[in-house]
């Protein structure tokens, strides 16, 4: 199993650098061509949101993207260190709501991307895991 790992601070102009290393790693992880600009989307998705949660709540820590080579499985893990709402526990008002109509929002977006994904989120930060299928390598006739 083949880890990447890629932490870049919390500004907008990060996201497309974090979009194309993912991209990369996935092509040569053997995710199928046709799928790479769902996988470059959804990165840029999943980085954009936690770069948004970062500064929102004044965060100065770095995004976190682990790009995950296994068996049969190509894997992007994007976490964020932003404190998020348990259900029922929300801040009241208009910009809270807002806020989490965006959220809702972008992971909507995420889901339409990528049939695998997992969301976890708590009082620490927050996970999106999205995975995708490989095709084994073919190495050339000797």
């Amino acid at each position: 199993m083949a880890t990447v790992e890629l932490r870049f601070s919390a500004l907008p102009e990060h996201v497309r650098t974090a979009r194309l290393v993912a991209a990369a790693v996935a092509r040569r992880a053997g995710v199928d061509e046709a799928v790479l600009d769902e996988v470059r989307l959804a990165v840029g998705e999943a980085c954009t949101r936690a770069v948004g949660l970062h500064q929102h709540v004044g965060i100065t820590a770095p995004v976190k993207v682990s790009l995950i080579e296994e068996e049969k499985q190509f894997s992007i893990e994007v976490g964020d260190e932003a404190p998020h709402a348990t259900p029922g526990a929300g801040a009241p008002g208009a910009a809270a709501d807002a806020e989490a109509e965006e959220d809702e929002m972008g992971l909507a977006v995420i889901s339409g991307l990528v049939d695998d994904v997992e969301v976890t989120a708590g009082e620490d930060g927050g996970l999106i895991r999205m995975t995708w299928p490989t095709a084994p390598a073919v190495l050339p006739p000797v």
